[in-house]
């Protein structure tokens, strides 16, 4: 499996947005599943820009953790959240392509308590993300996304 250069991908728009525009071709090329680094659960998450108002899409691991579908504002450890995180949280109204399945969600910010408590479980699924719990001040974000 090739790495990915997270540094890379938080610093130049133009490397995320071809690295994003990659899985969400692949995605849609191969019935919701994509291979190499981004392979697992994938949701294609269709939300409101914040500042735009536009239509915004990110593709982002999830994962279902007591009943939840869960996507983590991780950004690989940087300092600041992904801009998908100000979107939800500006309008948490959201659409979801998840495998050939798409429908309408709303995001839910977790608040601190059930946030620890499902970000320890999450770490346990994928180590990664204690990895980048670790390389940054702040609390990296869940978000629940809910059938609307």
């Amino acid at each position: 499996m090739r790495e990915i250069d997270t540094e890379k991908l938080q610093n130049d728009a133009e490397a995320r947005k071809a690295f994003n525009d990659n899985v969400v071709q692949e995605f849609r090329a191969n019935g919701g599943m994509v291979g190499g680094p981004f392979a697992g659960d994938i949701v294609l998450l269709t939300m409101t820009g914040a500042k735009s108002g536009h239509p915004r899409l990110s593709p982002l691991a999830y994962f279902t953790i007591d009943g939840k579908m869960l996507i983590v504002g991780s950004f690989g450890g940087a300092p600041r959240d992904p801009a998908w995180v100000q979107n939800l949280r500006a309008k948490p109204e959201a659409h979801v392509e998840v495998g050939t399945e798409s429908y309408d969600v709303i995001a839910r910010e977790l608040p601190r308590g059930e946030r620890d408590a499902l970000f320890d479980k999450l770490v346990e699924l994928a180590p990664v993300f204690g990895d980048y719990q670790a390389k940054t001040s702040r609390v990296i974000p869940l978000f629940e996304l809910q059938k609307a």
